[in-house]
């Protein structure tokens, strides 16, 4: 007896089954347990198309959604967007007032000075056009003053001449000392110098460029080992400040980390950052992860809380607190609700707008923390988004399985369990308002290391990545404390104090 199964219908003839009837029992057995073979196998079949087209249509969504990304509603960098502009959804309110500055606004108008370093005067004709003499007459004066600086392509060079004399009576010799900064025949001031690492470590101008430079300003040409020997003094000289800095980053109470991927003789390397509104540190490693934060020694010596994107090696360490980047949490929010049209996503960044905003307001107020009934409420909202969130990913997303035959998680519903098991990392700032709302204090600081490799390049040379972080730590730190780029690199080669933290 044989079975034929068709695409579009099992057929077994009239006269057929009535001979396997006739057959008895075990014929009408075994006629059932083919067919039922025959369907499990078109079963199976059906499955897997069915699966497939499931993959297929969720790998259509992927990449459509893949598309759709920008700086906006992922971690893209705005560099990535082209020159259209994305679509930003705003969510702030209007306040009805025309852009630009507003009545009573303290202007920047530059005002004249009582003393001006030179006075040009400019005379009236001696006599006028009907012949009278006005040199007698009394006028009045008006003055108009302009600002610019002296010509500066013209070098200073000041020479130490130290005296010796040879005592005629017992012929003991005396001699002069040279300032302690004065170690060579010829060699650079502290203004050259400062100049040097401006260009080339705060401004990151090329060791080509910043040769031009210096020569178009002072008329000077120096060479780029010149300039690469002034960074490696620098870097020497802030040995006590750069541990200082760690230090007090290490007993702040909220630290912000992030770290971003940096070519390094053409390897990959990291530059990891730990930020306060008063210091910044960076620090070169050759791995992004775990054995780089030990190597650090900030985060296994630190107790406070820590603000960082959810970057799981940051969670390894129990002895401090932990705050997410509600920015980076909005980002992908918004790339569930564009991309994958899920309303629970808007809700959530509603939620999370609405809430900061809330907490600035009390903090406005005087007030260093919410009150717990209040902080229930907004809690019970979130979670309730939550839970909105499974049921519409549920009715939305496609079911797909794993090879072992597990139900795979959306990329919506991995977001919801994150913000789910992470509440309390990712409201930190309602229970803490010491924690800010984001991370983008680090950020920032960062974004300085990504424009430099933008403009220069990648760095050459095994220790020149970690020199110009040591110089760039120090300047961040002094600027956050108040001092100009200029005057933080002049202070540290003349061998100036560093101002405390404010």
């Amino acid at each position: 007896m044989k079975v034929v199964f068709l695409v579009d219908e099992i057929h077994i003839s009239a006269e057929k089954t009535i001979e396997i009837y006739n057959q008895g029992p075990e014929a009408v057995v075994d006629l059932v347990k083919e067919l039922c073979a025959g369907f499990n196998a078109l079963r199976a079949i059906v499955l897997e198309q069915t699966q497939s087209s499931l993959e297929m249509k969720v790998k259509i969504i992927e990449l459509e959604a893949r598309l759709k990304m920008n700086s906006n509603n992922s971690s893209k960098p705005p560099s990535s967007d082209g020159y259209k502009k994305p679509k930003v959804t705003n969510r702030r309110e209007k306040s009805g007032r025309k852009t630009g500055a507003q009545f009573g606004h303290e202007g920047t108008t530059l005002n004249k000075v009582e003393n001006p370093d030179r006075k040009i005067e400019i005379k009236v004709p001696d006599f006028c056009e009907c012949g009278k003499d006005l040199r007698e007459v009394v006028g009045n004066l008006k003055t108009r003053q302009v600002f610019d600086i002296p010509p500066i392509n013209k070098i200073e060079v000041t020479e130490f001449i130290a005296e010796e004399k040879v005592c005629t009576i017992c012929g003991k010799i005396h001699k002069a000392e040279f300032p302690t900064t004065v170690t060579q025949p010829t060699q650079y001031g502290a203004n050259m110098k400062t100049l040097m690492a401006y260009f080339n470590d705060y401004q990151f101008l090329p060791l080509q460029r910043t040769v031009e430079a210096i020569l178009d300003i002072t008329g000077q040409k120096v060479s780029e080992g010149t300039i690469v020997n002034t960074g490696l003094h620098l870097q020497s000289s802030l040995k006590d400040t750069l541990a200082t800095i760690k230090d007090d980053i290490i007993h702040s109470d909220v630290v912000h980390f992030d770290e971003t991927g940096v070519r390094v003789d053409g390897e990959l390397q990291w530059i990891h950052v730990a930020s306060t509104e008063t210091e910044t540190y960076y620090e070169v490693h050759a791995k992004r992860g775990g054995a780089a934060m030990k190597d650090i020694g900030i985060l296994p010596n630190f107790t406070g809380t820590s603000v960082h994107d959810h970057w799981k090696p940051y969670y390894t360490y129990k002895d401090c607190t932990h705050g997410e980047c509600n920015a980076h949490n909005i980002r992908y929010l918004k790339d569930i609700h564009v991309n994958y049209e899920h309303e629970w996503a808007s809700s959530m960044i509603g939620f999370l707008v609405e809430l900061n905003r809330r907490i600035k307001a009390l903090k406005s107020e005087g007030l260093t923390q919410m009150e717990s009934q209040e902080m229930e409420q907004w809690l019970k909202r979130y979670h309730n988004t939550i839970l909105e969130g499974i049921i519409e990913d549920d009715e939305k997303s496609p079911k797909l399985f794993n090879k072992r035959g597990d139900l795979k998680k959306s990329k919506a519903l991995q977001l919801l369990c994150k913000l789910q098991e992470y509440y309390i990392e990712t409201l930190a700032f309602m229970y803490d308002f010491n924690v800010p709302f984001d991370n983008n204090l680090a950020e920032r600081d960062l974004r300085m290391q990504k424009l430099r490799q933008k403009i220069s390049g990648c760095f050459r040379g095994e220790n020149s990545a970690q020199v110009f972080c040591d110089i760039r730590s120090y300047i961040s730190t002094m600027k956050k404390r108040g001092q100009t780029a200029l005057e933080a690199i002049r202070n540290i080669i003349t061998g100036e104090p560093v101002p405390s933290k404010v």
